[in-house]
């Protein structure tokens, strides 16, 4: 059950008992569980903590979620949740200071930081079929640079999985360098073998048929100016659009360090877009955020994501 409309959303989660009992039930959807001796009998105590019936360990419920350690109520980050999955384009951190009426930009960019890493949903599937692989590159103009070299911007490999003339699922990734130590990898991590991988001819990418996975190889030489577009037209439309994204939503300013977490939510908006109910995405990332660990800010502003 999730709400439908802000109105909804309101009447649903009006007290923060609400919201914590929402919480445990996308928490632990076949009931507690406790997280030291796995017993699955337990009470509730009062202000969202849980007492084991067997060993009497005490769980907070926001404990090792997103929310652990916040002196926010759980209310104002359901708001958060739904502005995020509401707003088609994303909306940057200045943006939601202004909409939460938090009282510093630290914490909105702190809160947005970890709602992204909830994005990335633990386990979650491997891309299958016949999929295009291809990089590209994230940035201000470069001089004296050619091909995939480059000093200033960031290079990030795309796959996108062929579905018909259209593009079903994505998986990106920001990568040093574009040799097969980085990109070979990336390729293992975000789709199941047995599936066809289509790319270019970089030699990069000689070895994929060695890992178990199909290899058909555009040659793009003597093809034209348009040839990689025409080609590999699904990772390159997709390129375009995450780069009018973060130009658009962020006004291009993305670093390095963070760049993983801005293409995670990209990928998380990308694969749900056809879905017809923003309610369900917030339902999506308030249930993927009680299953993600906590980090901090100091975490997150001086650790970039593995």
């Amino acid at each position: 059950m999730y709400p439908k409309t802000l109105m909804e959303l309101e009447r649903m989660f009006a007290a923060e008992e609400a919201c914590r009992e929402y919480l445990a039930l996308l928490r632990w959807p076949e009931g507690y569980r406790c997280p030291r001796c796995d017993c699955e009998k337990g009470f509730s105590l009062a202000r969202g903590l849980y007492e084991c019936a067997d060993c009497h360990r005490q769980t907070s419920i926001t404990a090792g979620t997103i929310f652990q350690d916040t002196r926010k109520p759980l209310q104002m980050w359901f708001r958060a949740m739904w502005h995020v999955t509401n707003e088609k384009n994303g909306v940057s951190a200045a943006s939601l200071q202004r909409a939460l009426g938090l009282g510093s930009y630290q914490t909105a960019w702190t809160w947005l930081h970890k709602l992204r890493r909830a994005m990335v949903r633990p386990g979650r599937d491997r891309l299958s079929g016949e999929i295009e692989v291809d990089e590209t590159l994230i940035g201000g103009e470069e001089e004296g640079v050619r091909g995939r070299q480059t000093h200033a911007k960031m290079l990030v490999v795309i796959a996108a999985q062929v579905r018909g003339s259209s593009i079903g699922r994505i998986r990106m990734r920001h990568i040093p360098d574009a040799s097969a130590a980085s990109l070979l990898p990336f390729i293992q991590d975000a789709i199941e073998p047995g599936s066809m991988i289509i790319t270019d001819g970089w030699s990069s990418y000689a070895a994929v048929d060695t890992l178990g996975y199909g290899h058909e190889v555009k040659v793009l030489r003597r093809q034209g100016k348009d040839a990689a577009t025409r080609l590999l037209p699904r990772v390159h439309r997709v390129a375009s659009l995450v780069k009018r994204w973060i130009m658009g939503t962020h006004q291009g300013s993305v670093s390095p360090d963070h760049l993983d977490c801005y293409l995670d939510e990209y990928t998380f908006r990308f694969n749900r877009r056809t879905s017809r109910s923003r309610g369900k995405l917030f339902y999506r990332l308030v249930q993927q955020a009680a299953q993600v660990d906590p980090v901090t800010y100091k975490e997150i502003a001086d650790s970039p994501p593995s």
